[in-house]
């Protein structure tokens, strides 16, 4: 590859080698690595975990479907499920309800007894205490009206099998959205193919095992194949699939240079790929390390649920004991015996045990689907509260790589002529702004073919093209060749140098045609999210280390509201506190590159473009794309996961609190008592209404282009 350079025009008025970023200061490089240790956010359980050993919610799941045949004849042949409804249970079926009923409670029941167990052990009842108080009572209660001792009437024989039945769904859903993101990302890794064609020294190809593959292999991927693994491509363009990673449907152009990711498919043509990373050190790897630490950390609000179980729980046995204290006390000890029961099954959390897993299941997938992966849960809760969003520009507001951004031209020729000679001169470039340049031009029409083609060390380039000699280069090039910019173009050269943009001239046989502007390139994407965001009222900033009038022509042009200019990688972090010391909630955005530190002071991390980059251990939130409008669907899905698990737990806590005063008769004076029937009623149908309100989520469309909709 050959070294030439372009002088370039900058703030400085000095030439810039064309290795370092247009517009930023010499030797400055923004992506410059980081080195960062990991200071992600994820939290481990404190205390013991109710579902240690339970692995993938198997046992639940199991356990759930057997509870769950077996309820359909312990509800059928209820006596009082049979007087709801107005039917007969035939005699030879009285004995149904609690020999079924019996074998429910040890094989469904088991796990939240032995839960209960280790909770008061740890001297912290919640959940499963909770949970098997209301199905010991309801055992021992149904148990001794079944075999007629003590005089009781208290059939719960299907509202404990029902009891059963939810809470196993309700823990079987809990435990399969911690898994979900996991099974996705190993179905993934399933799909890669077990063996690669490598090109060897002579250009044939050999077909080789995965786990032969190394860095610096070259592989060739043919049309519909999968990537073996992470590289760049050597040879060819091809449409590719990256659906599986970055959970986008429309496919994306990949071309020399550009890198690609292991499982994403060559959907048109065949392609060849330099292998950059394999085993552990590719993006898969690396997502599937960063659902661990999300599998680790807890919830706040299913936090919160335990917490209110526990509330509950003593709720439960304080209310209970006084029923049972005043009835009898009022003489009515069959009663108190009844008022108590039904005051400690109604008690039992139905609807709270469903609150939070349902919700968890549903964002789960849904994150999944719009490739959001959240690696710590309450990162992405926290995301509704974020009241300022701080973007890295290069790499997350831009694509990091130069583009054409305008054309000036003399009266003598056209802007598509001008292109054509430049690019022809550029072609056999191997340089970004070259390939800039050929890009722009390609796309307006044919290129024609040049000769002679030279590199004018720090000057620019020079080649033959149509029998003209064609140069194109910075000012160092008019300077060495004695020329002036023609002046119909000399006001468009300023507006550029102004902007920070890099300015190249093409020069015919000694005449200034005219010049070129290339910069960063604007993702088309980053004016939406940012407009977005600020429609939610929520404060934008972009930092970068670029020079300040680069950095605020990029923000004039996205929409920010504030900038931090001419930053230096190890100095971002400082920036978030100074956001944060302003009272503002801060969520950094960057690619993932040198961002570490900024991504692990904020209040929320978010790496952008994980699909190419998993280096990231810092983000609490990762964006499989690149596309900055997921920031807007991240926070969108906090708003409304935590407004569902609110809304199930007020429900779920509000009924209880309303139902067991009234199962404990607080209003018998004036003749109305909660009847135990009534009382399993409404309990259902608080669950039915959790259940159903979690499912509105769903109507929560997280694509980036509804977002605006």
């Amino acid at each position: 590859m050959e070294q030439h350079e372009h002088a370039v025009a900058t703030e400085h008025g000095g030439a810039h080698d064309h290795a370092g970023h247009p517009g930023m200061p010499a030797g400055h490089d923004e992506h410059a690595g980081h080195g960062a240790a990991h200071a992600g956010h994820g939290t481990s359980h404190a205390g013991h975990d109710k579902h240690a050993g339970h692995g993938d919610g198997s046992m639940f799941r199991d356990k759930f479907w057997v509870s769950l045949v077996l309820a359909i004849p312990v509800v059928g042949f209820s006596a009082m499920f049979a007087d709801l409804i107005g039917y007969e249970v035939p005699s030879w079926g009285t004995w149904i309800p609690p020999v079924v009923g019996t074998f429910l409670f040890f094989y469904g029941g088991w796990p939240f007894l032995t839960g209960a167990k280790a909770e008061l052990a740890d001297r912290l009842p919640g959940m499963m205490t909770l949970i098997s108080l209301a199905i010991t009572v309801a055992f021992v209660a149904s148990g001794l009206t079944s075999l007629e001792i003590g005089g009781l009437d208290l059939d719960f024989w299907w509202e404990l099998a029902l009891l059963i039945v939810v809470m196993l769904l309700g823990h079987w859903l809990e435990m399969r959205a911690l898994g979900q993101a996991s099974g996705a990302l190993q179905a993934l890794a399933e799909l890669l193919p077990d063996t690669a064609e490598r090109v060897v020294a002579d250009g044939s190809v050999t077909e080789v095992p995965l786990a032969e593959l190394a860095v610096g292999d070259v592989v060739l991927v043919r049309s519909g194949g999968r990537v073996p693994a992470d590289g760049v491509v050597a040879e060819g363009t091809a449409e590719v699939d990256e659906s599986t990673v970055t959970g986008e449907s429309k496919t994306v152009t990949r071309g020399p240079g550009d890198r690609v990711v292991a499982g994403t498919v060559a959907t048109d043509t065949a392609i060849r790929i330099e292998v950059t990373a394999v085993g552990e050190d590719t993006a898969l790897a690396g997502i599937q390390r960063l659902v661990a630490d999300a599998q680790a950390s807890s919830s706040r609000a299913q936090a919160l649920a335990d917490r209110a179980a526990a509330w509950l729980f003593w709720f439960a046995l304080g209310v209970g004991a006084l029923t049972f204290v005043v009835w009898v006390l009022l003489g009515e000890a069959s009663a108190a015996v009844e008022r108590t029961v039904t005051v400690l099954v109604i008690a039992c959390p139905h609807a709270l045990g469903l609150a939070i897993p349902l919700v968890i299941a549903i964002s789960t997938a849904m994150s999944a689907r719009a490739g959001i992966l959240v690696k710590d849960r309450l990162a992405l809760e926290r995301m509704r509260q974020v009241g300022a969003v701080l973007f890295d520009k290069t790499g997350t507001l831009t694509v990091g790589r130069p583009a054409v951004s305008g054309v000036a031209v003399a009266d003598s020729v056209a802007e598509d002529e001008l292109l054509a000679l430049a690019a022809a001169a550029e072609r056999d470039s191997e340089h970004p702004l070259a390939r800039a340049v050929v890009t722009a031009a390609s796309a307006r029409g044919e290129v024609p073919a040049a000769s002679e083609f030279r590199s004018l060390t720090g000057k620019g380039v020079q080649a033959v093209v149509d029998g003209a000699r064609v140069a194109v280069g910075g000012p160092g090039l008019l300077r060495d060749l004695g020329l002036e910019p023609p002046a119909e173009i000399s006001e468009a050269v300023g507006e550029w140098a102004g902007a920070g943009s890099t300015v190249l001239y093409v020069v015919r046989d000694g005449a200034v045609l005219g010049a070129l502007a290339l910069a960063d390139e604007i993702r088309p994407e980053s004016r939406e999210a940012v407009a977005l965001l600020r429609a939610e009222n929520v404060h934008t900033v972009m930092i970068t280390g670029d020079a300040r009038n680069v950095a605020e022509s990029v923000a004039a042009k996205v929409g920010i509201d504030e900038v931090f200019a001419e930053v230096l990688p190890e100095d971002k972090d400082a920036a978030v506190t100074s956001l944060q010391e302003r009272g503002l909630s801060v969520a950094m955005v960057g690619d993932g590159v040198n961002d570490a530190p900024a991504l692990a002071r904020a209040d929320v991390g978010v790496a952008i473009g994980a699909g190419t980059d998993v280096a990231v251990e810092s983000a609490g939130v990762v964006l499989a794309s690149d596309d900055p409008r997921g920031v807007v669907s991240a926070r969108r899905l906090s708003t409304g996961s935590y407004r569902k698990m609110v809304q199930n737990l007020v429900w779920a806590t509000g009924y209880n609190l309303l139902s067991v005063p009234l199962a404990a008769g607080v209003l018998a004076p004036i003749g109305f008592v909660l009847p135990p029937a009534a009382a399993a009623v409404a309990m259902t149908a608080s669950t039915v209404i959790v259940a159903a309100n979690a499912q509105l989520l769903r109507r929560l469309d997280l694509r980036p282009d509804r977002l605006s909709r």
